[in-house]
């Protein structure tokens, strides 16, 4: 500002310094470009790490799930620091495709990923990622999506309204500047971008042996090991606050698969009374511990439909910080119904989180359902699809 300029010369009257404005063309209503001197070092700025952007409604620093349409419904992206639960679609069909957008993105971005399960060789995870497009792709698979649906004049002018809302369209490779990205789910990511990435991979089998015994301890074997593992990551490679990263700061993203399944040698899907309950808890209670105090965000995929424990679902869902569901259409009703014809199942918002507060926030967004493309996972309004329930 024009008044930041004369600073310290107060006996400088005020038609002095507006003309010491239209002199440099800058008026007291704009911003003066970075200085060239040092006069500004000492102000604090908000890092700058790719892939990241702040919220709009705290300035939390965000990053993407992979799939933009669920950004938007999270308020903007996923919060760094926090825990994303994806509850199971009840054969584990759609899940397992959130779960990869969110590695995706990761890679494309630039942050190092951790991948855990105990069903599947992390590097057979990242092995059958989606592959990136380019943005005019994307435009033209949404414009033929359009085309080979014939529709009422009313239905082509909410599709068309819902068209100009969404971002303009470059042509070009993708840019791993940009905050989300789209994703061709009917091809892999370039073999040459895992290569460049910076990955962890646990893979349950290889890290625990049936001698392992844990004395004293409310968790499981595996639960106890994964802790240790994203630990030691965490800390050695500079994620931790309190150890800043000796390079240009970065973000963690921690994809953990099928928690709570029997695979993990939790026995809390199998009966109600299980033993192994709190120790579910506790492992989401010390992560969640870690995360505040890093840089890195979780994404967990859980079988919550097998969950017989109502009280144990509704702990572990407090644990987290936000909740989607899926509900697929197959094997139910709703898959015959005609109401649901163009989609695959519906998704909740189940929560999402309020930070530094002890309470949460629960999305106003309803009806929502899911559509797998032949390319694309997609999130739509039932309304919009010209329903009305």
């Amino acid at each position: 500002m024009a008044a930041a300029g004369t600073c310290g010369t107060g006996t400088r009257s005020t038609g002095s310094m507006v003309a010491a404005a239209s002199t440099n063309n800058v008026t007291s209503f704009q911003r003066r470009g970075p200085r060239a001197s040092g006069a500004d070092s000492g102000c604090s700025r908000l890092v700058s790490i790719a892939g990241t952007r702040p919220s709009v409604r705290n300035g939390q620093l965000l990053v993407s799930t992979g799939l933009p349409a669920l950004d938007q419904l999270l308020g903007g992206g996923l919060a760094v620091g926090t825990v994303l639960l994806i509850e199971e679609d009840k054969y584990n069909i759609y899940s397992p495709l959130l779960f990869k957008y969110f590695l995706a993105e990761g890679i494309v971005s630039g942050h190092a990923l951790l991948v855990a399960s105990a069903k599947e060789d992390p590097a057979d995870i990242l092995q059958k990622l989606p592959a990136p497009l380019i943005d005019d792709s994307y435009k033209k698979e949404c414009d033929e999506d359009v085309c080979s649906h014939k529709m009422e004049p009313d239905i082509k002018m909410k599709i068309a309204w819902r068209y100009q809302l969404l971002p303009k369209m470059e042509a070009g490779p993708v840019s791993s500047s940009r905050f989300g990205h789209y994703y061709d789910i009917s091809k892999r990511i370039p073999q040459e971008l895992i290569e460049t990435s910076k990955w962890h991979g646990f893979f349950l089998p290889e890290k625990i042996s049936s001698a392992f015994n844990v004395e004293s301890c409310s968790l499981t074997p595996g639960y106890m090991k994964l802790l240790q593992f994203i630990q030691n990551i965490i800390y050695k490679e500079g994620f931790d606050g309190s150890n800043p990263q000796k390079k240009q700061k970065n973000i963690l993203r921690i994809g953990i698969q099928n928690l709570g399944s029997p695979l993990w040698g939790d026995d809390i899907c199998c009966t109600e009374n299980c033993d192994t309950s709190h120790s579910l808890t506790k492992f989401l209670y010390i992560l969640r511990g870690l995360l505040r105090t890093s840089l890195s965000a979780c994404i967990i995929t859980m079988p919550t439909h097998l969950i017989q424990n109502k009280a144990v679902i509704a702990r572990v869902t407090n644990l987290s910080d936000t909740v989607v569901g899926l509900e697929s259409f197959i094997g139910s009703e709703k898959e015959t119904n005609p109401l649901y014809k163009d989609y695959h199942g519906l998704i909740h918002i189940r929560q999402i989180p309020r930070l530094n507060n002890l309470i949460y926030d629960i999305s106003d967004v309803k009806d929502l359902a899911f559509k797998l493309k032949k390319k694309l996972f997609t999130i739509e309004h039932l309304q919009e699809g010209g329903l009305d329930l």
